[in-house]
């Protein structure tokens, strides 16, 4: 197998390119289970970042960077958008997304009283990677939906063109690779 080898937040990490489509592979950035690169990322994050009430992130890759963002910001509480309406929900806010890793739509919720929670709140939208934008835009449609403020959007990378916006907090870029037709 081939990788990707990335420095992030001073740690070096292999990443294996896999193909995800018959015109494009991406190196895969996987924080679940990998403690010091979280922690890094998080301290890093954490002087570049606006000023916010809230931090949002969806299910659940994202899970481990908002945890630990919201310990080094002394918050009580960080907002998990769910893949799913579960059965204790009530009067969930749904919105719907296409993301480029799982390559099917899917829906983002948050219960009712969460949605309550983040009203008129300064929100950061936190990820692991941010690449088509189709996950923020979803999220984005959440908070709004929910009533909060967008006061940013944060993620350790930036997948391919999302390293030129202009609108995200990201600590490095990452490219993609363009599979060339085979003649």
């Amino acid at each position: 197998m081939r990788h990707y080898e990335m420095k992030i937040a001073g740690v070096t990490r292999q990443l294996p390119i896999v193909r995800i489509s018959d015109q494009l592979e991406i190196a895969s950035f996987v924080i679940l289970g990998d403690c010091e690169l979280v922690l890094n990322a998080a301290q890093e994050l954490m002087k570049v970042l606006p000023e916010v009430d809230v931090l949002i992130t969806a299910e659940a890759k994202g899970i481990p960077l908002v945890q630990e963002l919201s310990r080094l910001m002394n918050m009580k509480r960080y907002y998990v958008a769910r893949k799913s309406i579960k059965p204790y929900m009530t009067n969930p806010f749904v919105t719907e997304v296409y993301s480029i890793t799982t390559q099917n739509k899917q829906i983002l919720c948050l219960e009712e009283e969460e949605a309550e929670q983040i009203r008129g709140k300064k929100v950061l939208i936190v990820d692991d990677v941010i690449s088509t934008g189709e996950s923020l835009k979803a999220m984005e449609a959440l908070v709004k939906k929910a009533g909060g403020e967008i006061a940013g959007k944060a993620a350790i990378l930036a997948e391919g063109d999302a390293a030129n916006r202009k609108d995200i907090i990201f600590l490095e870029p990452l490219p993609v690779f363009p599979i060339k037709p085979s003649r």
